[in-house]
């Protein structure tokens, strides 16, 4: 048995994936009357998500259930004892990740969510895991929150707040990316800056889509 896979955690997942699919964010106001081409504009803008992701402060933005066991593995198999997580919501990701922390032996996982509800339900389902103990969670833009007080080396980032700013948010972690550290950015299309950046080798990655909506890459040493 694995911490993911048991109680506390488990039951806990089950139940909010259950939770996101009875208030699914496309039932949101900020989704009434917008275009596909409005949607894609939204995504990919650096000005305007603060308003846009307010608007769906009430809903969990998570990932899949297919993500979150896909981050997991990856903690495991990398045995990772330092992650960062750009976009907490209600923590469904950081779950999986803390849970991957927790039978790798222990390790620091730090979280940044600019919506005070969210962080607080991120918070209590952290504690209901009991997991809590591993997450440092930061309160705020993440272009501040992780700007400093970084460890020095990070095996695993996990890119999922504010599509626009995935490369903003590269340009703080980078330094840190130890060799062979895991990347995973989800619904990267929506920020064409990020993928060119990690899909050459010359900026030392190497990437590939792992489905079509996330982008699986390593730092290169």
């Amino acid at each position: 048995m694995t911490t993911l896979s048991s109680a506390p955690v488990a039951p806990l997942l089950a139940r909010l994936f259950a939770e996101t699919e009875a208030n699914p964010p496309a039932a949101s106001p900020a989704f009434a009357g917008m275009t596909s081409e409005d949607h894609r504009a939204m995504m990919r803008s650096k000005t305007g998500y603060r308003d846009f992701y307010a608007k769906l402060a009430d809903f969990a933005l998570p990932v899949s259930p297919e993500l979150g066991r896909l981050l997991y593995m990856l903690a495991r198999a990398t045995r990772a004892r330092s992650i960062v997580e750009f976009g907490t919501s209600f923590g469904l990701s950081t779950l999986h990740l803390a849970a991957a922390l927790r039978d790798n032996g222990g390790g620091r996982l730090i979280t940044s969510e600019f919506e005070a509800g969210k962080l607080a339900r991120a918070r209590a389902n952290l504690a209901e895991a009991g997991l809590a103990d591993l997450v440092e969670f930061r309160e705020g833009d993440a272009l501040e929150t992780l700007a400093t007080g970084l460890p020095e080396s990070i095996d695993l980032l996990l890119l999922d707040g504010a599509k626009a700013l995935y490369s903003d948010i590269l340009d703080r972690v980078e330094s840190r990316l130890r060799p062979g550290a895991i990347l995973i950015a989800d619904n990267a299309d929506y920020c064409p800056e990020y993928l060119e950046r990690v899909g050459d080798v010359a900026n030392g990655y190497m990437s590939m889509p792992f489905t079509d909506e996330v982008e699986l890459s390593i730092r290169l040493g």
